[in-house]
Order: structure tokens, then C-alpha cells, then sequence
């Protein structure tokens, strides 16, 4: 079959390319602005990517068109296709139908976390021969792709709760089917699909629903939203996280910092310790989620409390950049307010409070960000930081809608905000230290902050020597 994917550089349909072309079929896909890392990760795959959405794509006579969410109507090509009469497809449900059909399916769902989670769960799998497919929104680093197929009977997917496509506003993940699935955390996001919070908890419980009478819940059993989920009926086994009767994380016996290592009880039981390189109690809580799970494919806890010493986490979650100059900058994806504290707070545990600073500097850009539905929430989220570089950008698709120097106010002093990345990157470097730890969390690529940083730096560290 040949499938021609609209929106192909996005993670989703990139990933989902990857697994087309590696069932063996012929994929060609286009894009607004066909961009790198996607573009070539795909062009290597021997994909054929088109700049733009012309009707004269037309003339590659697919036999499927699979729709990605980032298209709506008055898309040239979609009203095209749309005026044939010609087959087409969302991302999603063509994933559903064509390679997770038939498979034991492991869905992380999830305000926070899903990316790490999945990675986590993918690699205790993997480290436990089992082989699985799978489909995640970043690159586990200890695989170095962001989607495999495998002949494995698991496949893990993470489960995003965004909508489907232009001409199907249910959420993704009520396409996939699992039989094993994680419910990690349930605060109100993407506000510019969702009303209210309520409106995404019944998008939660259509998940629920799709979980068959022998699957597995695995529950964060700290989060009201998600009890009020299965409050609405819950039809298969349900095992909590994070409480009293679920499984927890305890510091280990030896005295360690519990960020090192950390004893894991499951219904009362010690099942053993978990000794990794991996911060923050977020990443705990992730990390009960994927034992859990993987035990219901019959992993055992002690051989996947092992796997954990070789999880190297995702690219772009707390990354480190570089060094220049005694200045540590680091890439995190963080862009809620929550994910931002958590972040921050896993940051601080690490290099502790005595010496070293944390140099925030974030640009909201997630399409709930920018309709400003959580400015009030970013100071509270920061504080934590020593300083704080704010950037929106003045114009284009990424403009904010509300003012971030007012939204930072209450920061007081430390915080500063920017509409040019140039400004902001001097600003940057004239305070930084020996020792400061610079942390750049952004959802986009955010102009190639990373590297201005990491030059300017250098800069300065020579024009000192």
C-alpha cells in the first residue's frame, strides 16, 4: 500500500511513517516547512517528503491519505482529497488497524511524564528480551529512535490525550486498544481543545473504557482527577501508585540519597531497589508506573528494578547541553507549570542549595501557554529558581497573547522577560557564574538558545583568559 502522511514532521506521524515504511509500505508524506530532526531521520528512512500542502500532490496517487491533527479545513490538499471523494485516514486510527491490531498494546497516559514513562517501560521490556514495538513522543536514549516495529507481540505507545484530527475531536489514545494501561497524572491542559478539566477526564474515561475485563489499570492513586475517572466505572483490574496499598518508593536501607537509590514495596511487599542515575520524586512516581506495567506482562520486579541502572533517560529531558566557563546548560521539554516546578525541584536536588544557582529561562509556547489559561501559575512555578529569563516571541505563530513581564511581576527582581532571543541571551551570560546551572525548558526549539548560550559563553571565558 502506499500511504501519503499530511504532517509528517510531526513526532506522531513521523513515528508513524517510520512504522509504515517498516511494515513494508510505500510512504511519501509532506508538511509546512519540512524540518530537521524529523525531515532527516525520515529522508534516511527513504521517505519522500513534499514541502507544502498543494492539490498537486494529488498526482502521487496514494492509495491512503492518513491525516494528522496539525491539518483543518481549508488545507489545500485536504480540500482536494475532500472533493475526490478520495480514501483517507487519521494518524491514530490508521496506527489502531494497521500495527497495533493484534498486539498486547502498553498505553501511557497523562498530563506529565508519558515520554519518560514509555521510554522507561519500552527499555524494561526490551532489557528482559521481550522485543517490543514501539511509539514514543521523544527519543529514548537507550534506543536512539523515537519508533521501532519489531515482531514482539508488546508494543508501547504513548497515549497522548490530544484530539484525533480535524474531522475526529475524540483523544488519541481511544484508538489504541490496551490491554495494560497507565494512567499517570490528570491536571487541565490544551485549552485550546478542552473547556475544562472535566471535559478531559471524560476523554480518560473513554480509555477506560477500551480496557479490556483481563487488562490492568495502573493508577496514580495520588490525583483526584483520576479517581473521579474510574469513579465513572472501571470494568478491569486496578492497581494504584504512589499510596499506601500500591506501590511506593521508600529510601533504601543503606542510608543512600533516595534520588540515587530507592526500595520499592508493592502492596506491603519489599520487592527490592532501584540504583539509577535518574532525579526527582516525578521520575520515582514514573518509574513505580513502569514496574507495574511491566509485570503484567510478566516481567518480574527484581529483573526490571535491575534494568533501571542502564535507563539513560530521553533527549530533552534535563539534557545537558554543555559545560563553558564553570556553566552547566541544560534542555528540558518542561512547558505546564507543574512540569516546570518538577523540573526545577529534581534540578535543585541534584546540585543542592548551598553554592549552586538555577538560571531559568523558559519560553512558553504550548498552544495553552499562549492563550495565557496558566500565567498565573508560572511565578509559583519558578520560585525556586535564582533567576528567571522569560521569552515570547512578539510575532508569528508563537506570539503570546498576554504580556510576561507583567505575568513574572510577582518574581520581583529576578525575573526578566524578553521578546528578542539575542537580548536575552546577553543577559543570560552577563549574570551567570562559575557554577550556575542553566536551565532552558521550552516545548519548540526555541531559536537555538541552547548553542547561542553555550557560544557566548565561550566567548566570554576567552576574552577573560
Amino acid at each position: 500500500m502506499h500511504i501519503h502522511i499530511l504532517g509528517i514532521c510531526g513526532t506522531f506521524m513521523g513515528g508513524l511513517a517510520v512504522l509504515a515504511r517498516s511494515a513494508g509500505h510505500k510512504v511519501t508524506g509532506c508538511d509546512a516547512g519540512v524540518y530537521p530532526p524529523m525531515s532527516t531521520q525520515l529522508k534516511a528512512q527513504g521517505i519522500e517528503l513534499v514541502e507544502g500542502y498543494g492539490a498537486e500532490q494529488l498526482a502521487l496517487e496514494p492509495d491512503l491519505f492518513v491525516i494528522g491533527n496539525v491539518v483543518s479545513r481549508g488545507n489545500p490538499l485536504m480540500e482536494a482529497i475532500l472533493d475526490r471523494g478520495l480514501p483517507y485516514v487519521s494518524g491514530p486510527q490508521w496506527l489502531g488497524e494497521h500495527v497495533l491490531a493484534g498486539k498486547w498494546v502498553l498505553a501511557v497516559a497523562g498530563t506529565h511524564g508519558k515520554t519518560t514513562t514509555s521510554s522507561m517501560l519500552a527499555w524494561l521490556l526490551e532489557d528482559a528480551g521481550l522485543n517490543p514495538g514501539f511509539l514514543i513522543g521523544g527519543v529514548p536514549l537507550n534506543f536512539g529512535v523515537s519508533a521501532r516495529l519489531t515482531d514482539s507481540n508488546f508494543f508501547v505507545i504513548e497515549a497522548d490525550e490530544y484530539d484525533t484530527a480535524f474531522f475526529d475531536k475524540r483523544s488519541k489514545f481511544v484508538h489504541y486498544r490496551p490491554r495494560t494501561a497507565i494512567l499517570n497524572n490528570l491536571e487541565f491542559d490544551h485549552a485550546d481543545i478542552f473547556p475544562d478539566l472535566a471535559a478531559i477526564e471524560t476523554q480518560f474515561h473513554h480509555l477506560v473504557r477500551t480496557v479490556p475485563g483481563s487488562g490492568r489499570l495502573i493508577v496514580n492513586g495520588r490525583e483526584p482527577a483520576l479517581e473521579r475517572v474510574l469513579a465513572r466505572g472501571a470494568w478491569s483490574e486496578v492497581e494504584r501508585f504512589g499510596v499506601d496499598g500500591g506501590w511506593v518508593a521508600e529510601p533504601a536501607a543503606d542510608g543512600m540519597p533516595v534520588d540515587e537509590r530507592f526500595a520499592v514495596y508493592a502492596h506491603g511487599e519489599r520487592m527490592g531497589e532501584v540504583d539509577w542515575l535518574v532525579q526527582g520524586e516525578h521520575n520515582r512516581m514514573n518509574a513505580l508506573a513502569a514496574i507495574a506495567a511491566a509485570r503484567h506482562v510478566g516481567v518480574p520486579p527484581a529483573q526490571a528494578m535491575r534494568s533501571f541502572a542502564e535507563f539513560r533517560n530521553v533527549k530533552r529531558r534535563m539534557e545537558v547541553r554543555g559545560s563553558v566557563d564553570g556553566v552547566i546548560v541544560y534542555d528540558d521539554f518542561a512547558h505546564h507549570p507543574t512540569a516546570i516546578e518538577t523540573t526545577i525541584a529534581g534540578l535543585r536536588t541534584r546540585i543542592g542549595r548551598t553554592h549552586s544557582r538555577i538560571l531559568a529561562v523558559l519560553e512558553p509556547r504550548s498552544n495553552t501557554m499562549k492563550l495565557g489559561v496558566m500565567k498565573a501559575q508560572l511565578p509559583g512555578s519558578l520560585t525556586d529558581a535564582e533567576l528567571v529569563f522569560g521569552y515570547g516571541a512578539p510575532t508569528g505563530r508563537d506570539a503570546l497573547g498576554w504580556n510576561l513581564a507583567e505575568a513574572l511581576a510577582p518574581l520581583g527582581d529576578k525575573a526578566q522577560a524578553f521578546d528578542d532571543i539575542e537580548s536575552l541571551v546577553a543577559s543570560v551570560v552577563k549574570a551567570a557564574r562559575p557554577g550556575d546551572h542553566v536551565l532552558v525548558m521550552s516545548n519548540g526549539g526555541f531559536g537555538g538558545v541552547h548553542q547561542k548560550l553555550l557560544d557566548a559563553l565561550g566567548a566570554r571565558e576567552r576574552g577573560a583568559a
